[in-house]
């Protein structure tokens, strides 16, 4: 019997999350995979595939209701610029479980078993027009990211959230074992498994570098570079820039933007898509996602910059 490597408690149920071992526990990674994505079942992994990965090496874990898996992740072993590490290629929790934190603590959990393998970095790669999994990624995990791919699953997949707007992908790491992710994720970490004091989470601006309503668009995406103690609209993309620091702007609901105006959300991936690549080639990181404006009316921005990326 495989050994709990998390318990937590949410909405008055005890959870917890081990590895997968069985052919039944393949089987329900088959179907969370296409309650959670729509997917046809051409595009879903499959068990056979996961097993021989498991062989190999790959961490397979789920997340349990008693005896019902509701969410996994997977990952494979790989080698990135003669470094090896692990590539988390899904993780997905099904529909009616989203609320119980599963997918955050099913990061930990692999975090926990890549560190035991001796790994020292996890990446993988995930829309960067969804505020919740940016959120996720850079402000609680402490994700970095210097590599965009533009339809990395091609124009769009079987599965309706990869529709309208291609499938465009940040790649993200993970440096497992730096302090920056110890302290983004001990907030969250069961205490037995803690190694630095919890903080607040993912970094706001710096103090004086505030936003005003002059710098950003009535509507549509703004980006924008930092000139000394300001912010200042980029207009045009391209061109040689004198700034250490930038904003790019995504909007606060893709999905329902997409529902109501697909022109909109096309130039949202445009807009995204051409800074983010003019900023990497110049060497810029992303290493935080912003909120700007109150609860109720809030921009949300990647923050870039020409710093180390694993401090």
């Amino acid at each position: 019997m495989s050994v709990n490597i998390i318990e937590w408690q949410a909405r008055g149920k005890d959870l917890y999350i081990r590895e997968l071992v069985d052919m039944e526990d393949y089987r329900q990674v088959e179907q969370i995979q296409i309650q959670a994505w729509g997917f046809d079942e051409l595009d879903v992994v499959p068990s056979g595939q996961l097993i021989a990965a498991k062989w190999a090496g790959a961490i397979l874990l789920g997340a349990f209701d008693s005896e019902r898996m509701i969410g996994f992740v997977y990952g494979f072993p790989a080698l990135e610029d003669g470094h090896v590490s692990l590539h988390s290629h899904m993780l997905a929790v099904r529909p009616e479980s989203r609320s119980l934190q599963a997918g955050i603590y099913l990061k930990l959990a692999q975090r926990i078993k890549a560190l035991e393998q001796g790994l020292d970095e996890i990446s993988w790669t995930f829309d960067p027009l969804q505020v919740l999994n940016a959120n996720l990624n850079f402000s609680r995990l402490g994700v970095i990211s210097h590599r965009y791919i533009v339809n990395f699953y091609g124009e769009e997949t079987s599965s309706p959230l990869h529709r309208g707007v291609g499938t465009d992908r940040l790649w993200v790491r993970w440096l497992i074992s730096t302090e920056r992710v110890e302290r983004r994720i001990a907030v969250i970490t069961p205490k037995e498994h803690r190694v630095a004091e919890p903080t607040t989470g993912g970094q706001a601006l710096a103090p004086g570098f505030a936003i005003t309503e002059e710098h950003l668009y009535d509507s549509g995406p703004s980006v924008l570079v930092r000139k000394g103690s300001s912010w200042q609209r980029l207009v045009e993309p391209g061109g040689r820039l004198e700034s250490e620091e930038c904003l790019i702007e995504i909007p606060s609901d893709i999905g329902a933007l997409k529902a109501t105006d697909m022109e909109m959300a096309q130039r949202w991936r445009l807009a995204v898509q051409t800074a983010f690549i003019q900023f990497f080639a110049l060497g810029f990181v992303a290493r935080e996602f912003v909120r700007i404006g109150s609860p109720a009316n809030s921009r949300w921005f990647y923050l870039l910059t020409l710093s180390g990326v694993a401090s």
